[in-house]
């Protein structure tokens, strides 16, 4: 019953944004990559957290943001062990009208 009370949260992407050109073209050259990954996560939860929305793993948030400085500051340390923060980029679809279809986020 209280889900019905809580906001529902919908981040609407400009595209011709330039952050989001070129974030678009790294994903699409390599979907793998993990600096992508990291940015276009960074990207949704620095949106939840300037619309006053909280976030439910801040650990998660601030290993990313450690990651980026890192890599602005070249260092390199051994990546060998798997990211369990870094979930697959979804693939595009579009709906019956074709459309670009949103993602609601709970």
């Amino acid at each position: 019953m209280t889900s019905y009370m809580v906001s529902k949260k919908t981040m609407e992407i400009n595209p011709n944004n330039p952050i989001i050109i070129e974030l678009r073209k790294k994903a699409e050259t390599d979907q793998g990559d993990k600096t992508v990954k990291d940015l276009i996560w960074l990207l949704f939860e620095t949106s939840l957290l300037t619309s006053g929305f909280s976030l439910d793993e801040s650990n998660t948030f601030a290993n990313r943001i450690h990651r980026m400085i890192k890599l602005g500051l070249s260092i390199y340390e051994d990546d060998s062990k798997e990211d369990d923060d870094l979930p697959p980029l979804a693939e595009h679809t579009e709906n019956k009208e074709g459309s670009n279809k949103m993602e609601e986020v709970d």
